[in-house]
């Protein structure tokens, strides 16, 4: 394919985000960037190019090896794109997945109905 594919649509295609118009967002929040600078969904991009995407607080890193238009399975991804984040960004997003599940975790929402019960004897217990 010559020329280029815009920037949204190709991120939809190589499955970076779950639809073109999540990527158009992402784009316009400034969470994509090619090459190190800020772009506009309609920018086209171009085999080489380096896709910048900021997700917490790790950059992740894709070159661009092949263009497409249409979407692909998962299995055919690394056709087209090559994963060039460095693994101290990988380790910064696992550590923020890591303080998330343990921030979110137990006690949350509403507790059953046997957890309720339990919560009621130890509070009950200076009156027996």
């Amino acid at each position: 394919m010559s020329g280029g594919v815009r920037v949204d649509k190709f991120l939809w295609c190589v499955r970076i985000t779950k639809t073109r118009s999540l990527a158009t967002d992402l784009i316009k929040k400034g969470k994509i960037s090619i090459n190190g600078e800020q772009i506009k969904p309609s920018r086209d991009i171009k085999i080489g190019d380096v896709i910048g995407v900021s997700k917490a607080n790790a950059t992740f890193e894709y070159k661009v090896v092949d263009l497409l238009n249409k979407r692909v399975g998962a299995k055919l991804v690394e056709n087209h794109i090559i994963d060039c984040t460095t693994d101290e960004e990988k380790d910064k997003y696992k550590t923020y997945q890591l303080a998330q599940r343990a921030y979110k975790g137990f006690g949350t929402g509403k507790p059953s109905k046997k957890e309720r019960r339990a919560l009621d004897d130890f509070l009950d217990w200076e009156n027996e």
